[in-house]
C-alpha cells in the first residue's frame, strides 16, 4: 500500500547517488548479457553464427551504448572547484520521464536478445520498440492533434471580424 500523504522531496546529494547506482545497475546487465550471449554463441552455436547474426549483435550494442552513454549524460552530476555538488543531474529514477523509456529499451533489447538464443525469430521482438513509439507519438502528440474539437466562435467575435472585413474593403 503506498505511502498516505506529500512524497518525500530527495536532496541533490542522495540524488546524484542514485542516478550513479542505477546507471551501473544497467551497465552490469549489459556486461552480463552480452557476456552470456557471446559465450553461447561460440560454444553452442559457432557454426550458425553468421553474418546476420553478428550484425544483428552489433545492433544490439549500439543500442545499449546509445542508451547508456544518453544516461549518463542525463545523470551527471556537476562538482564545483571544491568538490562540492552544484547540481545532481536529471533524476534518472522518475517516473514518466524519457531515462524511463531508456531503462525500458535496455531491458527489452536485453531480454530479446537472450531469448534470441532460443530461437532467431525472437530478434523479430526488436520490433516492439518502434511499436511502443508510434504508439506514444499517437496518443500523446498526434492524436489529439488531428482529434482535437474545432475551436468554438461566439457570435460576437464574428460580428467583429465582419466589420472589420468591411472596413478593410
Amino acid at each position: 500500500m503506498p505511502p498516505k500523504g506529500k512524497q518525500g522531496t530527495r536532496g541533490q546529494k542522495q540524488i546524484a547517488a542514485e542516478n550513479t547506482s542505477t546507471i551501473n545497475f544497467y551497465w552490469y546487465i549489459i556486461l552480463g548479457v552480452n557476456t552470456i550471449y557471446v559465450a553461447a554463441q561460440y560454444m553452442l552455436f559457432w557454426d550458425s553464427f553468421t553474418i546476420l547474426y553478428m550484425s544483428l549483435f552489433v545492433f544490439v550494442c549500439v543500442i545499449y551504448l546509445g542508451c547508456h552513454q544518453a544516461m549518463s549524460r542525463m545523470g551527471r552530476a556537476t562538482h564545483g572547484t571544491a568538490g562540492n555538488l552544484i547540481d545532481a543531474g536529471i533524476d534518472l529514477n522518475m517516473e514518466s520521464g524519457l531515462a524511463e523509456h531508456l531503462k525500458d529499451l535496455i531491458l527489452l533489447t536485453a531480454i530479446v536478445q537472450l531469448i534470441s538464443l532460443l530461437s532467431s525469430y525472437f530478434w523479430f521482438l526488436l520490433l516492439l520498440a518502434p511499436a511502443r513509439a508510434f504508439y506514444m507519438l499517437w496518443v500523446n502528440i498526434l492524436g489529439p492533434w488531428f482529434f482535437a474539437p474545432a475551436e468554438e466562435v461566439d457570435e460576437k467575435k464574428t460580428k467583429k471580424m465582419e466589420r472589420k472585413m468591411m472596413r478593410r474593403h
